[in-house]
């Protein structure tokens, strides 16, 4: 190769990495958190699927359920919205809405009239033996169709299966501060906002000390010594709403590994709080149960401090038992 044909080659490699940069760092990019806004309605009938705004929330009388309608920070590039909306997304900027239609076969799947089975009313508890009612057969989760008798239809498909959906969105602002985006990534966990910071914190670690290669014996015991380390550590307070969530239950480690795979953050902390009962309380419980020397000093010192004096209530007992 001449020299004029590796200069025009090189200015061509170069021409591609410009490009190529560029693509990279222009709108938003899988990975990125976004606040979005989205109203998603099926196309045939004006189902409502899903809505972050409360006014709408309010039209479809489904105000006064538990979850809040505001919109809702995700991370792109994760599944958490359909792909079809992402695609629209990705790319763009902060302020960009559209309305995207996303066909049957990718938003809940084709209706399957093999789904659709008849069960012995047996299997299915009394108080849901009605049309209507959501129950699970076998492990497979569905609706009653239809219940005559001894038998039921149940249908185990989704009940939004075979709709198309129409889902219009606006990108709110893109999430640059980690408590909000850990306050994201709980809400799609478990459908709430845990109470959570972030802190530095020193740490002592055993870290493996580099032996002199001539006194190395490979028989020897690899040698550690303690290191103060930092480490960035998202705390979160376990309330008893979050103990008992039922995705926290089965799946923390999971949930926190994802966590600090995203937030960048070294670890997670679950601390939780236990309130005390304040006053007096219980004197006497936590210091013996069964009036050892230790119990018995706790009760007279309850008793003094509360300016109550024990001897007379001694002699109020032995006067009520004659």
């Amino acid at each position: 190769m001449t020299e004029e044909e590796e200069a025009e080659a090189e200015a061509q490699a170069d021409d591609v990495d410009e490009n190529e940069d560029a693509n990279e760092a222009e709108g938003l990019q899988a990975g990125d958190f976004v606040t979005l806004a989205y109203t998603a309605y099926t196309t045939e009938d004006d189902q409502l699927v899903d809505t972050t705004d409360p006014e709408v929330a309010e039209e479809e009388g489904v105000a006064d359920q538990a979850e809040e309608f505001e919109p809702r920070t995700l991370v792109l590039g994760e599944g958490h919205i359909f792909d079809e909306v992402e695609d629209a997304i990705i790319g763009g900027d902060v302020g960009d809405s559209g309305t995207v239609t996303i066909e049957a076969a990718e938003a809940f799947g084709e209706y399957d009239p093999d789904d659709v089975q008849t069960v012995s009313a047996e299997k299915i508890d009394e108080d849901d033996r009605y049309p209507g009612a959501n129950v699970q057969i076998d492990g497979k989760q569905g609706y009653i169709s239809t219940i005559v008798g001894g038998r039921a239809r149940v249908d185990f498909n989704h009940p939004l299966a075979g709709e198309d959906v129409e889902y219009e969105y606006e990108v709110v602002e893109e999430v640059d501060d980690i408590e909000q985006q850990a306050a994201g990534l709980f809400e799609m966990y478990l459908g709430m906002e845990p109470d959570l910071w972030i802190e530095t914190d020193e740490v002592e670690e055993e870290v493996p000390v580099e032996s002199d290669e001539d006194d190395e014996d490979e028989d020897s015991e690899p040698e550690f010594e303690t290191e103060v380390v930092e480490k960035e550590t998202l705390y979160l307070e376990a309330t008893p709403q979050m103990t008992m969530n039922q995705q926290w239950m089965m799946g923390k480690q999971q949930i926190g590994q994802d966590v600090i795979d995203k937030l960048g953050v070294d670890r997670v902390i679950v601390q939780e709080v236990i309130d005390g009962m304040g006053g007096m309380g219980m004197p006497g419980m936590m210091g013996g149960m069964g009036g050892g020397a230790g119990g018995e000093a706790d009760i007279e010192e309850a008793l003094e401090e509360a300016d109550v004096d024990a001897d007379e209530i001694v002699e109020e007992l032995e006067g009520a038992e004659e």
